[in-house]
């Protein structure tokens, strides 16, 4: 097995998290081989298992000074090249920002005032590694290259756990949920934090894009909605509707005051036309108890045994 003098991992992919080399396992290194890390990459040795050493951007040239646990091997005679065997993993440091999460099942919500409610939830977020020796050592294993798409089901599962015990502590309407979007997805990540750190990531970022219930709730709250946005002002587009449409306006409700006053003055103006009608019927009578006809031209009253109108000079019996 030829000796690597050159260690570097130039073609990194937008989805790669960590690449071996060499990628078929072990090779032969040697004291004095050039180690190429670049910019957002971390490099760590590993022999037997264990992690040797980490190092960051740069070029490194392998010595006991940077593999010290290696020291050892110095005393074989290789011609001064002394040969060992490990392998390299290259982390991206970078951070990934294209992650999503969201509920494959709906999850139960007790909504204060819809009762138990299923909602879905869904948002992107963003991790880097933060400590790559132990990423590797508790996620990676001794896979030879590692992407974005072969972690984020399991980070996925630890997400939606948090999520479904986050609102099983909140009391609260369903209606009141999209105002505290980024309250909740602070505290998600907050709580997150720990979970990503035991895997060697760091969470940078989480949001909540949407908290979305069944069809049926939606339309629940759609009609609320409508209703409250209408208001009165619905009776009387209801009302202007059926007049256009020719059909039979039921008359809401009066306004009790209003109503006693209409009747009052309504009975007012029948008792004052009922009693015009009595005095009218009950002028003649009233005439010839007190001896007196009237006149059949200007109406005026005149003494009974009186021959002309004393109001018209005209005649008021017939002679």
């Amino acid at each position: 097995m030829p000796i690597i003098d050159i260690i570097q991992h130039p073609n990194e992919r937008s989805d790669d998290i960590v690449f071996r080399e060499p990628q078929q396992g072990p090779g032969e290194f040697a004291f004095g081989s050039q180690l190429i890390v670049r910019e957002s990459q971390a490099a760590v040795f590993f022999r037997d298992g264990q992690s040797l050493d980490t190092f960051g951007p740069g070029r490194h040239t392998l010595s006991t000074n940077n593999l010290p646990v290696l020291s050892g091997l110095m005393k074989l005679p290789f011609g001064g090249r002394t040969p060992f065997t490990a392998e390299v993993y290259f982390v991206s440091t970078r951070e990934f920002t294209d992650l999503k999460w969201g509920t494959a099942q709906p999850i139960v919500f007790r909504d204060k005032d819809f009762g138990m409610v299923r909602l879905r939830a869904f948002g992107p977020y963003s991790i880097r590694v933060g400590d790559p020796a132990l990423f590797i050592q508790q996620v990676v294993g001794s896979r030879p290259i590692y992407t974005t798409g072969m972690i984020e089901d399991y980070l996925r599962g630890v997400i939606v756990n948090e999520f479904n015990d986050l609102l099983g502590d909140v009391h609260t309407s369903l209606l009141d949920l999209p105002a505290q979007m980024s309250e909740l997805a602070a505290a998600m990540r907050n709580a997150l934090v720990d979970d990503f750190r035991r895997l060697g990531l760091d969470l940078v970022s989480f949001q909540i894009v949407a908290i979305t219930p069944p069809e049926e709730v939606q339309r629940r709250i759609d009609e609320r909605t409508g209703m409250a946005v209408l208001g009165e002002s619905g009776l009387s587009i209801q009302s202007d509707t059926a007049k256009a449409l020719g059909g039979a306006v039921e008359t809401p409700a009066l306004n009790p005051a209003q109503t006693g006053l209409e009747l009052g003055a309504g009975l007012g103006i029948g008792q004052s036309m009922a009693e015009s009608v009595r005095e009218t019927l009950a002028e003649p009578a009233r005439l010839e108890r007190t001896g007196a006809i009237e006149c059949p031209h200007c109406h005026a009253t005149a003494p009974a045994n009186a021959s002309f109108c004393p109001n018209c000079g005209k005649k008021l019996q017939a002679g």
